[in-house]
């Protein structure tokens, strides 16, 4: 398991929750986890009565449940408002630059870098920023860049009822940067689509103008 975490592998689709996930309360876990936190620190020979330190564990508790990981949690999902494609537009519509703040779910160390969006809307079309906070949405979770991409498409594709949809992410990973081989220029990109996406030509206009 070791090996395979440190090949940056993930093994589901579904990001990996037990049943149990959501039955205690976001206070019950930042409690229990400030407590673990604490000890993890103790380990480490830090002087929690410092007054710089007394402090962390709580911060570090409540920044994991509210913040870095909030997508976890299905409640906080955002509503993505769709409305009639009523002009009628047919061709792509590409939303790109969307910020990616994640976390490597082997080394809980961040991800950083952008996605690029593009679908091709058939019925209903989705407000931008919609397409915004779905993805920091997916990325606020322990991830793996690949499964972040497929959860982006396939909940965009469900959302607009068409499979015309394409994803690229790219990001710097601190556990390649910061640990191992600690190499600091390379990133990683993903590319996910479907539809009229797996025509070469469409492919190739998104990654135009996506390099723009």
């Amino acid at each position: 398991m070791e090996l395979l975490g440190d090949n940056h592998i993930a093994t589901s689709v579904e990001t990996p929750l037990r049943a149990d996930a959501f039955e205690k309360t976001d206070e019950e876990k930042i409690k229990n986890i400030q407590h673990h936190f604490k000890k993890i620190m103790e380990e480490l020979g830090l002087d929690l009565s410092d007054d710089s330190l007394s402090g962390t564990p709580y911060r570090f508790a409540k920044m994991y449940v509210k913040e870095l990981f909030y997508g976890l949690n299905p409640k906080n999902k955002p509503k993505l408002s769709v409305f009639e494609n009523k002009y009628g537009y047919k061709k792509m519509l590409v939303e790109q630059n969307i910020t990616i703040d994640s976390s490597c779910e082997h080394h809980f160390l961040p991800i950083t870098g952008e996605a690029h969006i593009a679908y091709v809307p058939k019925d209903k079309v989705i407000g931008l920023s919609k397409i915004n906070r779905l993805v920091d949405y997916y990325a606020h979770r322990p991830q793996v860049q690949e499964r972040l991409s497929l959860q982006i498409l396939k909940d965009l594709q469900n959302t607009l009822g068409t499979d015309d949809v394409i994803v690229m992410v790219s990001a710097k990973h601190l556990c390649v940067s910061s640990r191992g081989i600690k190499d600091k220029n390379s990133f990683t990109t993903t590319l996910e689509y479907g539809g009229c996406f797996s025509e070469e030509n469409n492919r190739n206009e998104f990654l135009n103008l996506v390099k723009q």
